[in-house]
């Protein structure tokens, strides 16, 4: 799955071509009777075995509720023969060319590995057609449509069927809080609290639309300000007033963001909207005098931005710890919570595909056991309830530290949460508190894995990946609103970036002016644009350049200060950060978490053996230098146009290794699809030497003369590891010694005594330094 060069682009997605078909079919079966409604029949148990293995077999599932049904499952689970593919046993999974684990794929049968059988782009389509699928692979009986803001962005390439177990925050992530509901109920409770201590405040409401993850407060300014990726402050609000391009660059100017510094915070998950809605109204409220707090002598408390935040920050964290927001959701789930069908339906496929599930979350066992039930069992098949889904249950787990530190473990023994210690963990029970090392060591995993899923992009994504060297995937429900509010946006944004680039081409001419009147004014040089005869006309040429300018300017200014509004009035896009830059939000995301997603169940369409790929990260210098060609120099276009394996080639034919280079005619006909090299496509090869960091190919052609071809890294595999010191990649200092492979000693042989007459400059003594200023 490719993640695209925008930050958040959807992906497109596809079954791999090695998934098992046997293994779809019983995934299928499943599906269409989850669907369907028909586990209301007789139905005795539901038995879910696994295997232990270090290969990480798949799971069984069966589910007894009709004869049929258990014949069917019978027969696909015992074929009358073995399938022409399998499941390679390894205690090293070997790594991909991408650098993920292999653990999981299939390998096709011997046979299948012949030419004839390699299926083409048609006969795969043929074969979707057949099948029924859609065009990335889905089947179309799922009920899935194809829709780009439910998609999984990759930030990192991710292999799904190499992990081995998945760990799941609970609030905001398996279960979803309608926003306005949950955050304005703590909003509620968090205002009463200040109440009580003489705060006034009746004349307050919660404005959802104030704050966005992502922000950060200015403690020591009352002040809610947006950075970008760099640290640099690109929107600010005071209170409920957003501050002006100027306003905000007279206050910040170039200053950087640390958020180590106390002064700073970062409002990082959709709990944080009430806190900052609520400081933010109260900021202003300061502000305009309306803020005044009685103390026992009778004068008015004197407050700071800082001590303000405090207060509001002990009234909400009151309000969740007491008890009374969690009550009101308990009591009535439909109105506080937004059901997910596909969440149960996503944990089951997982699951049977050999998935180590556990649930994770900082929340009590009393919530969490009536908030899983209220939100999974109701679309589970009858009977099976949402305890049967995960391998291990762990509540009050105290993150971040369950990341980071070891924390005593308790196990829940009663309904009613009574504990008894324990020192490790057991498959099937629920836990209080505990560690991330205990878990990997009750699934015999580690680092790569697992992955943990979750919404807080410290608490959950950051700590995770730091200190366990997790896998991570990080729920952002703001991303669905995101993806169609850019896509609606796009016209605003095509027209600020024409305006910007019309502008730019008129300071460019300006700018060449000014210099050449430097030169003829300054420097009394000769110009060939001023003289006696045109110095007034071009004057005149400046000032309705400027004058244009200034024009853009009017046009640029507020359609920049609006950007995003209709997503957001006062924040814009949560990933973008003044014009064309990611905010500090999204550098967190793809610095930390590998994939993103709106939504768990958006991994039902991608299902649990799919491999997520991250695509080339565009970089500033990337350019098509097609447009270029009419105007650069043909010396210029000489040296661009010449391919990397050329320079080789070259250098091979001075040696006398080569006989002739490929022309460029005959490489640009190749397209690099399916290209095969013209020297290895003249000279069948004969024999093939490999050292530790590369290989050299001796081909031998009918007219019996020799080539030899050395074989960079990418070309000859991954199997291939380069020290990038000579002297130690190439065995006992000249090529393999190895019958039959005279030449390439004696290619080796002529590299090492060209190399020898620089010394001074490829000296590989371990003992010295590097000269920083020697390129090497």
């Amino acid at each position: 799955c490719l993640a695209s060069k925008t930050p958040l682009a959807h992906t497109r997605h596809g079954q791999s071509a090695s998934s098992s078909l046997r293994r779809t079919s019983l995934l299928m079966l499943r599906r269409q009777r989850l669907r369907g409604g028909n586990f209301d029949g007789a139905r005795s148990n539901t038995l879910l075995s696994s295997s232990s293995d270090s290969s990480g077999p798949e799971e069984v599932v069966r589910i007894h509720e009709s004869n049929e049904i258990e014949d069917y499952a019978a027969s696909e689970t015992m074929p009358s023969e073995p399938p022409p593919f399998y499941s390679p046993e390894s205690d090293e999974w070997p790594m991909d060319y991408f650098g993920e684990s292999t653990r999981g794929d299939l390998l096709p049968s011997e046979e299948f590995l012949r030419p004839e059988m390699i299926m083409s782009k048609d006969e795969i389509i043929n074969i979707c057609q057949d099948l029924g699928l859609d065009r990335w692979g889905t089947p179309k009986t799922w009920g899935l449509p194809a829709q780009p803001q439910r998609s999984v962005f990759c930030s990192r390439t991710l292999n799904l069927r190499s992990i081995r177990c998945i760990g799941y925050d609970m609030d905001y992530t398996l279960i979803h809080y309608k926003v306005t509901e949950w955050e304005g109920r703590a909003y509620h409770y968090a205002k009463e609290n200040l109440k009580q201590v003489g705060f006034p405040v009746d004349d307050l409401h919660f404005n959802p639309e104030l704050v966005c993850r992502g922000l950060i407060i200015d403690k020591s300014l009352g002040n809610m300000v947006k950075v970008d990726r760099f640290g640099y402050v690109r929107r600010a609000m005071h209170g409920t007033r957003r501050l002006s391009h100027r306003e905000t660059h007279e206050i910040y100017g170039r200053q950087l963001v640390d958020l180590r510094e106390k002064r700073w915070l970062f409002l990082n998950t959709l709990f944080s909207v009430s806190e900052g809605c609520l400081y933010a109204q109260l900021v202003e409220k300061l502000d305009s005098g309306g803020l005044k707090i009685p103390t026992e002598s009778g004068d008015f408390m004197q407050l700071s931005y800082e001590q303000l935040f405090n207060a509001v920050s002990k009234a909400l964290f009151k309000a969740h710890v007491e008890g009374r927001l969690k009550a009101d959701v308990m009591r009535d789930p439909e109105k506080y919570v937004e059901f997910d069908k596909e969440v149960a339906l996503t944990l089951l496929d997982q699951r049977e595909a050999g998935k180590k599930l556990a649930l994770i979350t900082n929340s009590d066992w009393e919530y969490t056991k009536v908030m899983m039930a209220q939100v999974i069992d109701r679309f589970l098949p009858k009977g099976m309830t949402w305890r049967e889904i995960f391998h291990v249950i762990i509540v009050s787990a105290r993150k971040p530290a369950f990341f980071s530190q070891s924390m005593p473990l308790y196990e829940i023994v009663t309904e009613d949460g009574m504990m008894r210690e324990k020192f490790r963990m057991k498959e099937g029970r629920i836990y209080s508190g505990g560690s991330a090392s205990m878990v990997e060591k009750l699934f015999n995993c580690e680092r790569d894995d697992i992955m943990y899923i979750g919404d807080h992009i410290f608490t959950d994504v950051n700590v995770a990946k730091l200190y366990m060297r997790w896998r991570t995937a990080l729920i952002v429900r703001e991303v669905e609103e995101e993806v169609v509010a850019m896509d609606r946006g796009r016209q605003h944004t095509q027209e600020l970036h024409s305006l910007i680039k019309s502008k730019e081409q008129c300071a460019n001419i300006l700018n060449h002016i000014r210099t050449e009147l430097h030169r003829y004014r300054g420097l009394g040089l000769k110009s060939f644009l001023f003289n006696a005869t045109s110095e007034k006309e071009l004057y005149e040429t400046m000032g309705r350049l400027l004058g244009t300018m200034v024009e853009y300017d009017n046009k640029i200014a507020p359609m920049l200060y609006q950007d995003g509004s209709h997503f957001n009035p006062y924040w814009g896009y949560i990933s973008r950060a003044g014009y064309a830059d990611k905010s500090h939000l999204m550098r967190q995301i793809e610095k930390y978490a590998d994939v993103y997603t709106s939504r768990v169940s958006n991994f039902l369409r991608y299902t649990p053996y799919m491999y997520f790929r991250a695509s080339k990260q565009s970089l500033a210098h990337h350019r098509n230098l097609d447009q270029y060609r009419q105007e650069v120099p043909a010396s210029v276009l000489e040296r661009i146009d010449i391919y990397p394996e050329e320079s080789r080639e070259r250098a091979l034919l001075a040696e006398g290794v080569l006989d002739e280079v490929p022309s460029m005619d005959s490489r640009a006909s190749d397209s690099r699809e399916g290209y095969v090299d013209p020297i290895c496509q003249q000279m069948p090869p004969a024999y093939t030497g490999q050292t530790s960091g590369s290989a050299v190919v001796v081909v031998e052609g009918s007219d019996g003369s020799a080539g030899v071809w050395e074989l960079s890294n990418t070309e000859f595999g991954h199997q291939i590891e380069r020290s990038g010191i000579p002297s130690l990649d190439n065995v006992a200092g000249g090529g393999v010694r190895e019958p039959g492979s005279a030449q390439v000693n004696a290619y080796w042989k002529r590299r090492q005594q060209s190399k020898s007459q620089d010394d001074e400059f490829d000296d590989w003594d371990l003992n010295k330094s590097v000269d920083p200023v020697q390129p090497r």
